[in-house]
């Protein structure tokens, strides 16, 4: 993948006839429009019969070198570059209900924007959306033999308990229901799984997800999100791609395609420091609880060892501050000082997010409870800096905060 990631989608030569030079990487084609000297040339680009520039809505050659680089990360059949990740999400929803009856079924345990899209987007129109704890094979076995449902919905690492279900089992029982597998690979990137291509284990995926803004882009100054497909369910993406109009623009796939040459490099990295930082978190004296897949206690250790590639756990890092309410959680975040509290993750400086507030503020403190997101939890995505200086902001934080809490 690190050869992938610093190839795939460049050198395209303009015209064979015409230019004698080849670019190195991929330029930024801001043309809204493309037109051919022999119409009906363009009549075929236009009809998807012929590989080719039209319309941007429809694709530009920014966009195809990263859905060529993306597609080539992920090992599919082609993908969709999109807006922001919660477009690419709900592209893919969609084009997997198409033809279908509108059933999802879907984690109980996903990003608190997915749970908001299903029930004010998806349910509103129509379909009908149930929840089962993914991490369970019987409960998903139940589900699907009585709610037949059209796709399930997932994560490979639920977001922000860092659950891992069986996914190379999960993917065996949906493609025996015929039903469509979305898998939203955010969180473990094509560096600890590939969600289509699970090898022995199962038969994979359909369709995989993520937000171009974290892990792929890497550097806080992008928004975006692609879809990959498999060859089956590429098509159906594609039309329906061209009438919704969810593109990335050229100059943020320009962006986004720059930042993936060096993801390799940089999510080893955020992988090591986050496994530093959770070993260091778990003997500090104001923790509760750490959450991290290469605790061998994880109780999805037997999934991470399975599936995983070996010695990459992931960049995020879940822990409980103890006896913290809300304001003692606001204490540590004013603390910080090289440790960015902002709502996202991947980035190269290390982020802390306090999901009660952010990432599934929209849902009640009850339910938040019951999906084991409790009120003390931070959710920390690890940058590259040095692991000793985050270390050292955190326990500055976390010590100052402790001293100014009245009880």
């Amino acid at each position: 993948l690190n050869t992938i990631a610093v190839h795939a989608g460049d050198r395209k030569r303009p015209s064979k006839d015409q230019a004698p030079w080849i670019p190195a990487t991929t330029p930024i084609y801001s043309a809204t429009t493309f037109f051919y000297e022999d119409a009906a040339e363009l009549d075929q680009v236009l009809g998807m019969e012929k590989v080719g520039q039209s319309y941007s809505r429809y694709n530009n050659p920014s966009n195809d070198a990263l859905e060529e680089l993306v597609n080539a990360l992920e090992g599919g059949f082609g993908a969709l570059a999109c807006s922001t990740g919660m477009s690419a999400l709900f592209m893919a929803l969609s084009s997997g209900l198409v033809d279908r009856p509108g059933v999802i079924l879907a984690a109980n345990l996903l990003y608190g924007a997915t749970l908001s899209m299903l029930s004010k987007v998806f349910e509103l129109n129509g379909a009908r959306v149930v929840f089962a704890d993914f991490t369970n094979e019987a409960e998903v076995a139940a589900a699907i033999a009585e709610h037949k449902p059209s796709v399930l919905l997932m994560e490979t690492i639920a977001n922000p308990t860092l659950r891992v279900p069986p996914l190379d089992r999960i993917s065996k029982m949906a493609r025996a229901a015929k039903a469509v597998l979305i898998v939203d690979n955010t969180f473990a990137t094509p560096m600890m799984y590939r969600p289509l291509h699970p090898g022995t284990h199962g038969e994979g995926a359909h369709m995989v997800v993520h937000s171009l803004t974290k892990y792929l882009g890497g550097h806080g100054d992008t928004l975006g999100g692609v879809v990959i497909s498999d060859e089956e369910h590429y098509t159906p993406l594609r039309v329906l791609s061209r009438t919704i109009g969810c593109g990335l623009g050229p100059f943020e796939a320009n962006q986004a395609m720059r930042g993936i040459k060096t993801f390799p490099l940089r999510f080893e990295r955020q992988c090591a420091n986050a496994s530093a930082v959770a070993k260091w978190l778990a003997t500090h004296p104001a923790i509760d609880r750490v959450i991290f897949p290469e605790d061998p206690r994880h109780p999805d250790a037997e999934n991470i060892s399975r599936m995983f590639t070996p010695g990459l756990y992931g960049g995020i890092v879940t822990f409980e501050v103890k006896g913290a309410d809300k304001q003692g959680i606001f204490r540590v975040m004013n603390a910080l000082r090289t440790v960015v509290p902002a709502t996202s993750l991947g980035d190269v400086h290390s982020m802390v997010l306090y999901p009660a507030i952010a990432s599934h503020r929209d849902l009640s403190p009850k339910h938040r409870l019951r999906l084991g997101i409790p009120e003390n939890m931070l959710r920390l995505s690890v940058g590259i800096e040095a692991v000793e200086d985050i270390t050292a902001d955190l326990d500055q934080a976390l010590l100052r905060a402790a001293d100014q809490n009245p009880g």
